[in-house]
Parts: C-alpha cells; sequence; structure tokens
C-alpha cells in the first residue's frame, strides 16, 4: 500500500513535516540516510550551544571574584565538555524518535532516490526497496560548502570542530558569520590563540553595522585576532601536525603567513540535492543548486514539494519547522497564511549574544521609510550591571509615518531570549505606543526595548 506522503530527511524541517502531517491523518513515512535529527541536532544548534555554556560558565568562574565569590582553581576538561554535549544529542535523538513512533511514522533508514511516476527507493546495506507514495517532500538539508585545498587533517568543518579533544593553542577560523563567530567565542574563553579571516570589510556582514562593529570590538578585547578584506590563498601541512596558512589581504594587496594547529572553514553551507534522482522526474533548480519552490513549497512538479535548507532563504531550524507546518497544511487544503520572512529571528550565541530581526537602518531608508532610530546601551541598565555584562545596546527602528516596528538589533547578555518580544509585537502590528504603554519590570533586561523605543521619540529617562 502506498504512503500518502514520504518525507526525505529527519531535520526539524522533515520530522515537523511528518508529524504534522500523521496529525491531519495522513499515512507517513520518513526516510533518512544516517543520523536522525539532522544536522541541527546532531552537529549544529545544540550540540554548539552546549559548547558555549560550558565555555560561558567557565569563563563565570573565573571572574567571580567581581560578585566577591573567590573560587580557589578551576579547571576545564575539553573531553568532558565534548562528553556532554553529546549526551545531550543522544536524549534529543530519543526525542525526536519517540515522537515519530508515537505519531505512528515509519521510520526507514537508508539512500532515497526519486524514480517516475510517484516511486522511489531507499538503499541500505542489505537492499534497495521500492516505496509509492501520493506527495513528497525533500528535506535532505545542506552539507557545508568544500574548500579547494589539499585535504589535511588540521582542515575541519563544523562537524570536525567539535571533535578536537586538546585545546589547539593557535586555531584560525575562515568565515564571520554565525557558526564562525560561535566557534571563536568558545575557542577564545577555553584558551585558544583564535585568529578569524573574513573576505568582506567586516565580521559578521549580514547584520546590521553598528552590531558588527561592536562584536569585533568586543572580540579584540578578548584577544580575538580578525583579518577582514582578506582571503586564503594556500595551505601546507607541516610537521608536529602544524598547517602553515598563507592570508593576502585583498584592499592592500599584502600578504603574511600563520602557522596554526587547526583550521576550521566556517564558509557557509551548499544544499544537499545531489544524487536524488531530481532529474528523473524534471524538479527545477536554482543556479546555486536549491531546489525551486513556490511561496507553500511546491515545486514545479505536481505533488512533489521541498522545504528547508534545500531551498533558497533562510538556513535555519526554526524556519525549517515553520516551512514544513505550512508546507503540510497547504498540501491538505487548510491555506495556512505564508510566511513573513521579514520576520525570522537570526540568533548568534557568542559571547555577547546577538540577536536581530526585520530592517537594518540602511535596508530601511532604501526601502523608503522615513524612520525614527532609537538605540540604548546596556551600561545604563541596572539588570545588566547587575549581571556583571554590560556590554552591548538595543538598537530599534520605526516608520515615522504609521508607528511600524521595522527593526530591533540587539548585542548583550541574553538577548537571544528578548528577540520574541519584538517578533510577536511586529506579527500583531503593534505600533511605538503599545510597547510603551505596556508595563516592563524593573530591574530587567528587557526594560531595554522600552528605553530604545523611547530615545527614538525623544522620550529617554535614564540616557
Amino acid at each position: 500500500m502506498p504512503f500518502d506522503l514520504i518525507v526525505i530527511g529527519s531535520g526539524p524541517a522533515g520530522y515537523t513535516a511528518a508529524i504534522r502531517a500523521a496529525q491531519l491523518g495522513l499515512k507517513t513515512a520518513i526516510i533518512e540516510k544516517k543520523e536522525l535529527g539532522g544536522v541541527c541536532l546532531n552537529w549544529g544548534c545544540i550540540p554548539t550551544k552546549s559548547l558555549l555554556k560550558s565555555a560561558n560558565l567557565f569563563q563565570l568562574f573565573k571572574t567571580s571574584k567581581q560578585f566577591g565569590i573567590k573560587v580557589q582553581k578551576v579547571q576545564l576538561k575539553l573531553e568532558k565538555i565534548l562528553d556532554r554535549s553529546r549526551k545531550i544529542v543522544e536524549e534529543l535523538q530519543k526525542g525526536v524518535e519517540f515522537l515519530i513512533k508515537k505519531n505512528d511514522i515509519k521510520l526507514i533508514y537508508g539512500t532515497a532516490k526519486i524514480c517516475k511516476e510517484n516511486t522511489i527507493t531507499v538503499k541500505n546495506k542489505n537492499n534497495i526497496k521500492k516505496y509509492q507514495f501520493a506527495n513528497l517532500v525533500i528535506a535532505t538539508g545542506a552539507k557545508p560548502k568544500k574548500l579547494y585545498f589539499p585535504k589535511s587533517p588540521n582542515l575541519v568543518n563544523y562537524k570536525g570542530a567539535m571533535s578536537i579533544r586538546e585545546i589547539p593553542k593557535n586555531i584560525l577560523i575562515l568565515g564571520s558569520g554565525a557558526i564562525g563567530l560561535e566557534f571563536a567565542s568558545f575557542y577564545n574563553v577555553i584558551g585558544s590563540n583564535v585568529i578569524i579571516v573574513e573576505k568582506n570589510a567586516h565580521i559578521l556582514p549580514n547584520a546590521e553595522r553598528e552590531i558588527s562593529l561592536e562584536i569585533s570590538k568586543t572580540f579584540k578585547t578578548k584577544g580575538i585576532k580578525i583579518l577582514t578584506n582578506s582571503v586564503i590563498t594556500d595551505i601546507k601541512s607541516l610537521k608536529y601536525q602544524k598547517t602553515k596558512i598563507e592570508i593576502k589581504n585583498i584592499k592592500t594587496n599584502s600578504y603574511i603567513s600563520l602557522k596554526v594547529d587547526y583550521l576550521i572553514s566556517a564558509i557557509g553551507i551548499a544544499p544537499s540535492t545531489k544524487n536524488l534522482g531530481l532529474e528523473n522526474v524534471g524538479i527545477k533548480l536554482t543556479k546555486n543548486g536549491h531546489i525551486k519552490v513556490n511561496e507553500y513549497y511546491e515545486t514545479n512538479i505536481k505533488n512533489y514539494y521541498a522545504i528547508g535548507d534545500v531551498i533558497p532563504g533562510f538556513s535555519l531550524a526554526h524556519v525549517a519547522s515553520q516551512e514544513a507546518k505550512l508546507c503540510v497544511e497547504k498540501m491538505m487544503g487548510l491555506n495556512p497564511k505564508k510566511l513573513n520572512y521579514n520576520n525570522i529571528p537570526m540568533c548568534i550565541y557568542t559571547n555577547p549574544e546577538i540577536a536581530f530581526v526585520g530592517y537594518s537602518e540602511k535596508e530601511a531608508l532604501e526601502k523608503g521609510f522615513e524612520i525614527k532610530v532609537g538605540k540604548f546601551p546596556f551600561s545604563a541598565l541596572g539588570k545588566a550591571k547587575i549581571n556583571g555584562e554590560t556590554e552591548g545596546f538595543i538598537k530599534v527602528i520605526f516608520d515615522k509615518k504609521y508607528g511600524e516596528w521595522l527593526g530591533c538589533h540587539m548585542i548583550g547578555k541574553g538577548v537571544t531570549e528578548l528577540i520574541p518580544e519584538v517578533i510577536i509585537a511586529r506579527n500583531l502590528e503593534t505600533t511605538q505606543i503599545d510597547v510603551l504603554e505596556s508595563t516592563h519590570p524593573h530591574p530587567s533586561i528587557n526594560e531595554a526595548i522600552v528605553e530604545a523605543i523611547e530615545n527614538a521619540y525623544g522620550k529617554s529617562i535614564h540616557i
């Protein structure tokens, strides 16, 4: 008997789509090639944040004197930190497996390939089986982009970076997006000399300019070396497990050479679309290899859908989950509201944390808005002083004419927990008046949101 829906991939996009389909009464199956939960659970969102939590706790113990607490000796055991992260992954994997069984979804392990006439083959070690379906959702995710240099045991991607069992003395990170900055933050805290190489003029190039400048300043204060306008031109393996890296500054046309223990490639990801058999049914791709879809994730072929990192747009677990729900609900004729990609939060779990949503100041002006901009520093916030974390600020951008909340950009302790307030407010088309009339608790970090809005409208009390 054919399945109503088969989902290829069990990451946040895949397992969410399968569970929502099962809830709506579809006979559903998931095909997973390797690890239940996808990159996010196994090598991305979850384990990296576990490492950063350990690093932040280590840093807190080291600075406990400012809180009136004397700690005699603090020891960091990298292997124990890594083991804890893997244990959390295993527990969450079991949770996903439980949810799949609970919803009566068939879990099939193996490599999927699309055939003609709504048929798919799954190959594992023992055999190849065919399955039929009425609908297919492709949620195969993405993989790290490759560096075109000779292979070296010291050249690793995000997966390899979480498998280093000894603290490297010198480590170079290529790329300064979320992945690169989070690894830089972690290895800096545990004692490595960290160098970041970024081809753009400043790190975190896709963020609000002021956020990029602030995190750059903070990182430099912590001893992280940042090389912007720079690219790697050569990599050579040396004796004693060292690697020689040649770096070119594309602005000055000058070169420097560095010797490091590890090079972490954090240059981004590419969609996993190869060897899926997409050509067998004629599914179209973009020039970058993503699967083309419409606003409800339908491909150009009827009853074939794609969601998550395999399609153009945000490569974020929370986006993939939302796309999964909307895709299945549209498939079932429920007519859901399409996803507003301008209200997607970006969170980076460095120290200090970064979170932003909506338009930057530059983007808002380019869109033709006349704007009101406000900013409030954590250095003027009581709760930030109590926490001993006064780095950073919150910046808000409003439309002057209608009071629409166009964007919000945050850097500081705990801001990844603050951003949902902005997302919900923007979704409800909340104006500055609504927020200013809502009482926020004192002392709290979220007071800074109100203070920034007051600053935008000339009502500042505390700055």
